[in-house]
């Protein structure tokens, strides 16, 4: 079993910025691709932005150049920092990450609890 917890959210002004981190743990399992997906109150949850361990990176276009995902492989976390923040960017965020364990050699999905970022002045 992965557990992922995320850290960061809070409430910000327009214009401003957050980091997120989620930190991935297990035993015995290989950490592939990392994800933030966000929904917003009344909406589906979309993907934001992914890093595979290689470190290649795909962004949301309503996210491009104002959002940096980031990966410490040794650490198994990875970040997100949001910059120039919008009122709809408004959403709880949450981690994703897939996994393979080296046991089974099973790939499995998971996600932490999310986080809350409200931007609002």
């Amino acid at each position: 079993q992965v557990q992922l917890v995320e850290s960061g959210g809070g409430l910000v002004q327009p214009g401003g910025s957050l980091r997120l981190s989620c930190a991935a743990s297990g035993a015995r399992f290989r950490i592939n691709t990392m994800a933030w997906y966000r929904q917003a109150p009344g909406k589906e949850r979309d993907l934001v932005a992914t890093a595979t361990n290689s470190r290649s990176t795909n962004y949301a276009d309503s996210v491009k150049g104002r959002f940096t995902i980031s990966r410490d492989n040794a650490k198994n976390t990875v970040y997100l920092q949001m910059n120039n923040l919008k009122p709809e960017d408004t959403a709880v965020y949450y981690c994703n990450a897939d996994a393979v364990s080296y046991v089974t050699g099973r790939t499995d999905l998971y996600w932490g609890q999310g986080t809350q970022v409200t931007v609002s002045s």
